[in-house]
């Protein structure tokens, strides 16, 4: 038979969940405003009925990642082809199901045990119609809004009761739940949908993620642990908090597997994601993103720009199938050359041909090296060096193929309505005739990923990234 959820008060848990969140901000606490911007709940576009809405900048570390997971669902694990286009009902089981999802990922191997983080026994409904009356009385004025009037006072409720709550107040009315199986850990998560969708529900799941992670567990994946999950100042969340709802793990690099520095071992992504991550900072050289982000298992991409999170996705499949030998070379290629100028310096041609099983004597080698770089400019290319041993390989992936780009902020998208972005994309080939578009943020980040594509968007003008 199974048990019924364990209530627990959070009050022995609050320090160390608010250290390890917010960080130890000075004597004034949390800004009011930047906790503000994170007391919204998971709420669906009136536009786009599969895409969720960020009111203000901050909480798109848990939206995103939320939304990716949420289009991998719709998009791949449903029998209907359209997935635009979902009741009420379809809305409310999908994003649970995603809910459900993440905190499956964040749960230790070793353990069985959910937490879910919600409103104290009445809280919840006392606040809200405390609130509601409150509005009623003072007169609050309707902003102008496309919105229905229900949608609207919604919103304005959720942002009156956080006011009324403040950082400390809220921290006060929480308790957590405790399910041991996964049925009912979708059981319960689907239960508390109203409260998911209401005021703080982001921040709620949140905590439930990292409670279920363990804060320990946290801690020693985290490789500064004094740097917070939420930076106090400027009120975006961490890489370590992004790769945690992606992946199950806090760690806070964007490589695959571990590496070394000065004695210290840093640790990065540790098996293929579900869905992907790219950002612009590669394209800048600030970093570089591993396979197993780049190329995840499904066609969904969490793309980072220096100030926001969106989403770029397709049902292309092929675009994560197995590697060709080509892009095989390239990702070999490239590993010896790490600040990707495009080429190596020609004492690293031995060494590169041998990773990838092509003959390696060294006469053979001097002749390659004499037809690559006929000028003796100590450089072997990228490009020549793919052509000499690859050429017209096909990658498996079609000449064009539709894509979407999503960003929940109403601010960042056409005429203030959060809605997917549509659009072509042509992944050339470097000896291809190039089809040149314009040169914009989302086109240098997905160059990360592949160096020749061409995006033609529906809109006269590119998606934004912030």
């Amino acid at each position: 038979m199974d048990l019924p959820p364990v209530k627990v008060a959070m009050s022995e848990l609050n320090k160390e969940l608010l250290d390890l969140v917010w960080g130890r901000p000075p004597s004034g606490g949390v800004s009011p405003s930047i906790f503000r911007r994170w007391t919204q709940g998971f709420v669906f576009s009136q536009s786009e009925r599969t895409a969720l809405e960020q009111f203000e900048g901050g909480p798109c570390a848990v939206i995103v990642p939320v939304q990716a997971f949420l289009l991998k669902t719709l998009l791949f694990n449903r029998e209907t082809s359209d997935w635009r286009h979902i009741s009420e009902e379809e809305q409310k089981t999908v994003l649970c199901s995603t809910l459900s999802e993440i905190l499956e990922s964040a749960c230790s191997s070793s353990s069985t045990e959910f937490c879910l983080v919600t409103w104290a026994k009445g809280q919840s409904l006392n606040t809200h119609t405390k609130m509601k009356a409150q509005s009623k009385t003072e007169g609050t004025p309707e902003p102008q809004s496309s919105q229905p009037p229900e949608e609207q006072q919604q919103q304005q409720s959720t942002a009156l009761t956080a006011e009324d709550l403040g950082f400390e107040r809220f921290h006060g009315v929480l308790s957590k739940r405790v399910v041991m199986s996964v049925s009912d850990l979708k059981e319960e998560v689907l239960s508390l949908y109203q409260t998911w969708k209401g005021c703080c529900g982001v921040l709620l799941f949140l905590y439930s993620v990292i409670l279920t992670k363990g804060i320990e567990n946290i801690r020693n994946e985290i490789q500064d642990t004094m740097e917070p999950l939420i930076d106090p100042v400027h009120g975006h969340g961490s890489q370590s908090l992004v790769n945690l709802l992606v992946t199950g793990h806090a760690v806070s690099n964007v490589w695959d597997g571990e590496r070394e520095c000065s004695g210290m071992k840093l640790h990065g992504i540790h098996k293929q994601a579900a869905v992907g991550f790219l950002t612009l900072m590669e394209s800048l050289r600030y970093c570089k993103v591993g396979a197993f982000l780049k190329s995840p298992e499904f066609p969904i991409w969490i793309i980072g720009s220096e100030t926001h999170l969106s989403v770029f996705f397709t049902k292309e499949m092929s675009l994560v199938g197995p590697e060709c030998p080509s892009e095989q070379a390239r990702r070999v290629f490239q590993s010896f050359d790490p600040e990707d100028n495009g080429f190596i310096p020609d004492s690293l041609l031995a060494e590169v041909m041998k990773a990838l099983d092509l003959v390696s004597e060294p006469e053979y080698v001097r002749l390659v090296r004499r037809k690559l770089d006929p000028e003796s400019l100590g450089i072997i290319l990228l490009g020549p060096f793919l052509l000499e041993f690859f050429p017209g390989q096909d990658s498996g992936i079609p000449d064009s193929f539709p894509v979407y780009h999503y960003n929940g902020l109403k601010q960042s998208n056409h005429n203030e309505r959060v809605e997917y972005v549509e659009g072509t994309a042509l992944v050339l080939g470097f000896e291809d005739p190039m089809v040149r578009t314009d040169d914009t943020p989302v086109k240098r980040c997905l160059q990360t990923k592949w160096p020749y594509i061409e995006l033609l968007w529906t809109t006269e003008r590119s998606p934004s990234l912030n």
